[in-house]
């Protein structure tokens, strides 16, 4: 178990890490597609994600986990725009970055490129790294966040798992919408908001550029020393659930894990 402080985190403490990534044989690309109605939102101060009116759960999405820093790039190619500089480990739990992938380019030259989710603002965005230093991985799980219903939908193998009611961002300070993934998955100490798990998102809010002490990062986190009833919106935008349900989401759902978030 790896542990360590973080400058800027969803919540600003040291935090234990839980379960790395989990390495899966490929799955079937079949697709289930679930029609749900979004409303979107408009929001100050930061580029809001597009609103989601498709969810697809795919049986299993492909990863690629950093064995050193990337820089990821609008196109793939060096000579385009610097988007971000993704670090080879997470900040709170020391394990190895995991990115979502969405595409595959290979240049004129050879080099090899991988199109990936990033985390942070704006929120949804994307980009090129070099596939050099990665190692390829698949995850069978999605979640589905419903703020409308204010539940979270749990998807393996594009199969209906469990369905967990949750407190969602209450209408100031809203869960923000679109299609994310698991950065890091925490475990907490007893005292600490939120315990006695952390699964923290790429999302960032909308509404709030920062939040004790963090970027006002989005987590799926429990219910100790912060309260709120599931089937409510009475949060600062992140989704809480009960112990129990944080219990079974960490054991199983690892860094990478797509999130979708409707409303």
């Amino acid at each position: 178990m790896l542990s360590g402080k973080r400058t800027g985190s969803w919540q600003g403490r040291a935090a234990q890490q839980l379960r790395p990534c989990r390495i899966h044989r490929p799955a079937r690309m079949a697709l289930l597609v679930l029609l749900l109605a979004v409303a979107f939102m408009a929001t100050a101060g930061a580029t809001p994600a597009p609103a989601v009116t498709i969810v697809i759960v795919k049986p299993s999405q492909e990863l690629a986990v950093l064995f050193r820093p990337h820089e990821a790039f609008s196109r793939p190619s060096r000579h385009s725009a610097a988007l971000y500089s993704v670090p080879a480990r997470q900040p709170i739990t020391a394990e190895r970055t995991v990115l979502p992938v969405v595409g595959h380019k290979t240049s004129a030259r050879g080099l090899r490129w991988l199109h990936v989710k990033l985390p942070g603002r704006p929120n949804g965005r994307t980009g090129w790294i070099r596939k050099r230093a990665t190692v390829a991985a698949t995850t069978r799980w999605h979640i589905v966040i419903d703020t409308s219903r204010r539940r979270v939908i749990v998807y393996k193998r594009a199969h209906l798992v469990r369905v967990f009611s949750a407190v969602v961002g209450k209408p100031s300070t809203p869960t923000p919408l679109g299609r994310f993934f698991v950065e890091e998955s925490i475990k907490l100490r007893p005292g600490a908001v939120g315990a006695p798990y952390a699964l923290a998102l790429s999302a960032r809010s909308n509404v709030l550029q920062e939040f004790a002490g963090g970027p006002g990062q989005i987590a799926m986190h429990g219910l100790a020393n912060v309260g709120g009833t599931p089937g409510s919106a009475v949060s600062h935008g992140c989704v809480r659930l009960s112990g129990g349900a944080m219990s079974w989401l960490v054991a199983r759902i690892g860094p990478g894990t797509p999130v979708t978030v409707t409303g």
